[in-house]
């Protein structure tokens, strides 16, 4: 593994490195990771955010983006990756990276948001607070584009807190781990990338995921439920080095800058709409759709408090404060 690291480092190192010996007009090339696969829409706006920012620094910019985890590197470990400068840059699903920053998790705090106006309520509160965490990190947070409302992919439908008892389930993040624990199923944290095999081998019942994610996987092979619970709303961030943010030309950070705040909503619209178009891709394969009704709500409800206190109690110092500001903002007249 650290052979590999090494010769990651290697390649980054020549990546962020402009070929400034052929003269300025050369590219400043930079490494964007992504576990995430080709045709997967977070790749998609991440490829589209590439091509303009090239367009719009007439080549003096480029982004090289490597999809599908085919440098080894995991999930949670793209933090820590962009800091040490392993890859210049990631597009990094946030609440992953609790195990380094424990306040990035707040997103994934079961039911603290409900609904697509709460999750953008909740993400502008933060965000001055995940600049402060990218900093720490030796990053620069760029932008955010959310995933659609996580339910569950099972072999049987979900009706009660009942149907989830020793249900092997995979989870994404700390989080999910403790809120599935806390309704009796037997829930397993793992990366994308171990997702389909571990389906398929019979190692896991079912998956707490997006319905992007469940199109991606053809989870029709190994399920007929989707339950959606829209437990959490949690984002992806795309992430620079702040050594090779700091590489680029005042002009060229701008640039890069304003695309980002520039082309940010029409990504997340395209989460929206991708929501849509997943759910009906999966209802065509055969999987039966359902949203939790009003008893099944309040047992989930019910279920996530214990983690509110806890976010509050162990995310560190300015936990307590960003969750203490979004809920008056949330609960304002």
């Amino acid at each position: 593994m650290q052979a590999t690291l090494s010769r990651l480092a290697a390649c980054g190192t020549a990546a962020v490195l402009s070929l400034a010996t052929f003269g300025v007009q050369a590219a400043t090339q930079l490494m964007i990771v992504t576990p995430w696969p080709e045709g997967n829409f977070q790749v998609k706006t991440l490829n589209q955010f590439a091509d303009a920012v090239k367009e719009a620094t007439d080549g003096e910019v480029e982004l090289d983006i490597h999809a599908g985890g085919d440098l080894g590197l995991k999930g949670p470990e793209l933090l820590s990756a962009v800091r040490d400068g392993i890859v210049q840059g990631a597009d990094m699903l946030l609440t992953q990276q609790v195990g380094e920053a424990p306040l990035l998790g707040i997103e994934s705090v079961p039911y603290l948001t409900r609904n697509q106006d709460d999750a953008a309520l909740l993400r502008d509160t933060a965000w001055p607070y995940y600049e402060a965490v990218a900093a720490e990190f030796n990053q620069k947070f760029l932008y955010t584009v959310p995933w659609p409302g996580q339910g569950v992919f099972t072999q049987q439908p979900v009706k009660t807190v009942d149907d989830l008892a020793g249900v092997k389930l995979r989870t994404v993040d700390k989080n999910g781990t403790e809120f599935f624990k806390a309704l009796g199923a037997s829930p397993v944290q793992m990366p994308w990338g171990e997702v389909v095999p571990a389906l398929a081998s019979g190692a896991i019942d079912g998956v707490t995921t997006s319905t992007p994610s469940g199109v991606d996987g053809s989870f029709w092979e190994f399920t007929d439920y989707f339950n959606k619970l829209d437990w959490q709303l949690a984002p992806d961030v795309v992430s620079i080095n702040l050594d090779a943010w700091n590489s680029l030309t005042g002009e060229q950070q701008q640039t890069i800058e304003s695309l980002a705040r520039k082309m940010e909503p029409r990504f997340q619209q395209i989460s929206q709409d991708e929501d849509t178009r997943n759910a009906k891709i999966l209802a065509d394969h055969g999987i039966h759709m359902s949203a939790p009704d009003a008893a099944l709500s309040e047992q989930l409800t019910e279920a996530a408090q214990p983690q509110w206190q806890q976010f509050r109690d162990t995310a560190g110092p300015k936990a307590d404060e960003l969750m203490t500001r979004y809920l008056e903002a949330r609960d304002a007249p």
